[in-house]
């Protein structure tokens, strides 16, 4: 686990990019937050890491999902207007995961277990007002444990 301070948003920009960096085929980032914490700010840093500085990166809100050819190919997962969880099998979840990871805002929306489920290489980032700034909680599981211990930022 580590915390890491966020002073603008330009930070949250950099803590995508180095996320980018660690990012491997079959591996999941669920962000949390509230609504305005930042998330689609940290996967626009992370998504242009792995595309190009000027791809364009809209939040996939009212997609539920935009798919982009980088490396790893990163598919990222707006899931705020979901209803059910039974809807994931219909958004290709999990066929993302085989062929890329996956980015995912709003994880709470899987159901109960639901990160724990997509896969065993995960980093949870929990993103929350820290005085002016923002500060990111990040948890990593199976191969995102040690993956945290060389992230940079």
């Amino acid at each position: 686990m580590r915390d890491i301070p966020l002073a603008d948003e330009a930070a949250t920009t950099r803590l995508g990019a180095a996320l980018a960096l660690q990012l491997a085929i079959g591996e999941a980032l669920l962000l949390n937050g509230e609504l305005g914490m930042g998330k689609s700010t940290l996967a626009r840093g992370l998504i242009r890491a792995l595309t190009r500085p000027d791809e364009d990166v809209p939040s996939p809100t009212f997609t539920l999902v935009q798919f982009y050819e980088g490396s790893p190919p990163v598919a990222h997962f707006d899931l705020y207007r979901l209803e059910d969880p039974e809807e994931i099998q219909e958004i290709g979840l999990y066929e993302a995961l085989e062929d890329g990871a996956v980015l995912i805002e709003w994880p709470e929306r899987l159901g109960t277990g639901g990160g724990e489920a997509l896969s065993p290489d995960r980093l949870s980032v929990t993103l929350e007002t820290d005085g002016a700034g923002r500060r990111a909680h990040l948890t990593g599981y199976g191969a995102w444990a040690g993956k945290l211990k060389e992230l940079h930022v």
